[in-house]
């Protein structure tokens, strides 16, 4: 197998008549890397894909794949491989020339490409149902029979559009350890299309969080959890919340701001902020304490508004004046030991350290 090569997006957009889907997006990729596009129906993620495997004309910009630029090749001259959301497999056709159906195509001679597909199908762990039509196979086998089918045109990147939304929570687990494990064995990129946070933080090298047809952030999981980029981010990958309101006052880089409630909050690294100016910050749901006095400006009082038990914690709605959506997560011990109930007022509070500054979405 082929190593691979890193891919680049220059300013890539893509129009439909007036609308506009990918909004001049740019993102280098290195090879051997795991990638998801996550993000929202309709923000531009899928579209994104079928422009780098050649399935969609570009509007505007260049894709890179390696060295060469790939903007107007067709899809079966750019060294990637796509493997669809619907898996596309030819009912007729057994295992093993559903796979090697591409060679076919190409003119190899029976036994080479028949060989080849073996090989392919031992790889993704099938060989022993070479036999059998895709209707003699489970949802799991099919999509496994699709990814070796990819696979054996020796890409430089394989493309996934929404690989595991078929199958059922088990098996989606198992299937996403295999598709990491195969990466890692293939070494070349893997661009995964999703939109499961839960998905991506557990294949990712690299999240992309897409939004209105441009990337909120890019970076490792462990980052896009811990620092994200904009309110939208720290939503949408969850366990977030979002206190927004203008500055007050400062002192040095900190700040205080203002929430319609009349609220006031403290935050850190405010350098180039103006008092009157909007700002958003972030602080975890799992690192707020309930009845403990707060800091100045890190704690409010909230009504309890929802209970919902998870297992190993209990997700705590609240609401309180100028802050919408908040919640608390408790480990189940911690919960039960000092239970809450609807309509309960309780002090929440928190650390400067758990405060992360949010900046303005690149999609707003």
């Amino acid at each position: 197998m082929s190593k691979g090569a890193d891919i680049e997006l220059i300013q890539v957009t893509k129009r439909y008549g007036l609308a506009l889907a990918v909004d001049a997006v740019s993102l280098k990729i290195p090879k051997g890397t795991y990638c998801c596009l996550l993000g929202p129906s309709g923000c531009g993620k899928t579209t994104t894909l079928r422009m780098i495997a050649g399935h969609e004309s570009i509007t505007q910009g260049d894709v890179r794949l390696g060295p060469a630029v790939v903007t107007d090749l067709p899809p079966a001259k750019r060294g990637t491989a796509m493997m669809f959301q619907s898996y596309a497999l030819f009912p007729h056709l057994d295992t093993v020339d559903n796979v090697a159906f591409s060679l076919k195509m190409k003119g190899v001679d029976k036994p080479t490409r028949r060989a080849k597909a073996m090989e392919m199908l031992k790889l993704v762990q099938l060989d022993h149902l070479a036999e059998r039509r895709p209707a003699q196979l489970s949802g799991g086998q099919q999509q496994r029979v699709a990814l070796a089918r990819a696979l054996i045109t020796d890409p430089q990147a394989l493309l996934l559009d929404e690989p595991l939304s078929a199958l059922d929570p088990f098996l989606k687990i198992k299937v996403r350890q295999e598709l990491k494990k195969l990466q890692l064995q293939l070494g070349i990129s893997f661009i995964h299309v999703t939109h499961s946070q839960e998905e991506a933080m557990a294949l990712s090298d690299l999240v992309v969080v897409m939004n209105g047809g441009r990337i909120e952030q890019a970076a490792e999981p462990r980052e896009v959890f811990n620092r994200p980029a904009t309110a939208f981010v720290a939503r949408f990958m969850g366990d977030h919340n979002v206190i927004a309101g203008r500055v007050a006052g400062k002192a040095g880089d900190a700040f205080t701001f203002e929430v319609p409630g009349g609220a006031s909050f403290a935050a850190p690294d405010g350098e180039g902020l103006e008092p009157g100016a909007p700002v958003e910050i972030a602080v975890r749901t799992d690192r707020i304490r309930i009845g403990e006095p707060s800091i100045a400006g890190c704690g409010l009082t909230g009504l309890v508004q929802n209970i919902e038990y998870h297992g190993q914690k209990v997700q705590v709605a609240l609401s309180a004046p100028g802050v919408d959506d908040f919640a608390v997560q408790v480990p189940e011990s911690a919960f039960f030991a000092n239970p809450l109930s609807l309509g309960e007022a309780v002090p929440l509070a928190w650390t400067p350290d758990d405060v992360h500054l949010l900046k303005p979405s690149p999609s707003a």
